[in-house]
């Protein structure tokens, strides 16, 4: 009984341990994220997602902390429900989900820290998050949330020159097809443009390119959107 007991008292050590590191890597990488109060940032958004025929957009993004998000285009952007703002409000609302470290990987010749998000109670729209931390740098690699509202969403991050602010120069989205919801000014495009041979299987998944360009950094210009 007391060599049970003894186990036991150790798992529940380790795992407290295992959980705290994962928390203090989770911190840090909010500590650098809330640096930036708020910018502005041009994207171009390509998407091939199976079925789907759409050129190229254009777009503005506007952020401000802790998770506003608002994106401007003049054309029809296709993008994940929320596929800026998930990591954002994972990162702002901690104290919503427990950390894990589940492993170690190698990232484009990186050691990166797994990070699993899993949420308190069962009201989250998220239901799990894996999170790819360089540790050495702050920046998160990659990341796969599943959610209730747009099943699981993978997306690698790429950064250049405004790295040490915590954004990223490029992501790739790849979405599950069946829960992605496509939005309705694109179903007419689909009815005009393109015909569907029946025969051939359709791809399970789509990649959705984002590029970002002319980083507008604590400037404010984000007040001009967000009045509250």
């Amino acid at each position: 009984m007391k060599i049970l007991l003894t186990i036991s008292l150790f798992f529940c050590s380790l795992f407290q341990v295992i959980g705290q590191d994962a928390q203090k890597t989770i911190q840090a990488l909010q500590q650098k994220w809330s640096q930036v109060k708020d910018y502005a940032v041009d994207l171009n958004i390509k998407s091939n997602i199976p079925l789907i025929k759409i050129l190229p957009v254009n777009a503005t993004l506007y952020f401000k902390q802790k998770d506003q998000f608002h994106l401007k285009s003049k054309g029809i952007a296709i993008l994940p429900k929320k596929g800026f703002g998930d990591l954002a409000q994972l990162l702002a609302h901690q104290d919503q989900f427990n950390s894990i470290s589940t492993g170690k990987e190698l990232i484009k010749n990186k050691e990166t820290e797994i990070i699993t998000l899993l949420p308190n109670g069962d009201s989250e729209d998220v239901i799990l998050a894996k999170l790819w931390i360089d540790k050495t740098n702050n920046l998160v690699l990659k990341s796969q949330i599943t959610s209730r509202s747009n099943g699981t969403v993978s997306t690698e991050y790429g950064y250049g020159a405004e790295a040490k602010w915590g954004l990223p120069e490029q992501l790739i989205f790849t979405v599950d097809v069946k829960k992605f919801k496509v939005p309705k000014g694109v179903v007419v495009d689909i009815n005009k443009t393109q015909t569907v041979d029946t025969q051939k299987q359709v791809a399970k998944t789509g990649d959705i390119t984002v590029k970002f360009s002319n980083y507008k950094i604590n400037q404010g210009i984000a007040s001009t959107i967000f009045k509250n």
